[in-house]
C-alpha cells in the first residue's frame, strides 16, 4: 500500500482521495451511456451523440481522462508528487519541480470550479437531448443524472485545498526526506 508523506495531515490526504472519487459516478454514468443503457435518452437522442460509434468511444475516453487527472490529485499527499517514481525514464529519482506541480495543480482546481460552475446554471439545459417527458414521466433519469454528475462540484475544491497544502509543504523550504527506491530493490 501506497504511503502519504509524512508530514501531510489527514485531512489532506481524505480531501486528495476525494477528488479522485468526484469522477467516478459521472463516469460511470457516461460509460453507461455509450453502453447502450437506458439513463433517459431516447435512441435517437443517442444517435445524436454517435452511440454507438464514436460517441461510445468519446464518453469512454471522456470518462478515463477524467479519472486519470483527477488521480494525479494524490500526487499532491504522496512520494511520487515530490520524487520522480523509479519507472519514469530520464527523471527518476529527481526532485519533482515544486512550482510546476502548483502551476498545473491551480491551474486544474480554477478550470474545474468555473466548468462546474458553468455547468452548474447551464444544467436546465441537459434535460433537453433528454428523451422527451422523460424528466416529467419518469423524474428518475433526472435524479440519477443529477446525482452522478453532482459530486462533480467538489473536485476543483477539493484540488485547491490540496494544492495550497501541498504549496504550503513543499514551498516552506524543507526537502523531501524520502527517497524511492527503483522497482525490485534495486539501487
Amino acid at each position: 500500500m501506497t504511503k502519504t508523506v509524512p508530514d501531510v495531515p489527514r485531512w489532506a490526504n481524505l480531501a486528495a482521495h476525494a477528488a479522485l472519487l468526484t469522477t467516478l459516478p459521472s463516469g460511470l454514468w457516461r460509460i453507461a451511456m455509450g453502453l447502450g443503457i437506458p439513463v433517459g435518452f431516447t435512441a435517437q437522442g443517442l444517435t445524436e451523440f454517435g452511440i454507438p460509434g464514436w460517441g461510445t468511444a468519446y464518453v469512454f475516453g471522456l470518462s478515463l481522462l477524467a479519472e486519470t487527472l483527477a488521480f494525479l490529485t494524490l500526487g499532491l499527499v504522496r512520494p511520487w508528487g515530490e520524487v520522480w517514481p523509479s519507472w519514469i525514464p530520464v527523471l527518476r529519482g529527481r526532485r519533482v519541480p515544486p512550482l510546476v506541480a502548483i502551476a498545473l495543480a491551480a491551474a486544474g482546481a480554477i478550470a474545474l470550479t468555473v466548468l462546474s460552475v458553468q455547468a452548474l446554471f447551464g444544467w436546465n439545459e441537459a434535460g433537453s437531448s433528454m428523451s422527451p417527458g422523460s424528466w416529467e414521466d419518469s423524474p428518475v433519469y433526472g435524479v440519477v443524472m443529477a446525482a452522478c454528475y453532482a459530486p462533480l462540484l467538489l473536485w476543483g475544491p477539493l484540488l485547491a485545498a490540496v494544492t495550497v497544502h501541498y504549496a504550503r509543504r513543499r514551498l516552506s523550504g524543507e526537502r523531501p526526506q524520502h527517497t524511492l527506491q527503483p522497482l525490485g530493490g534495486r539501487a
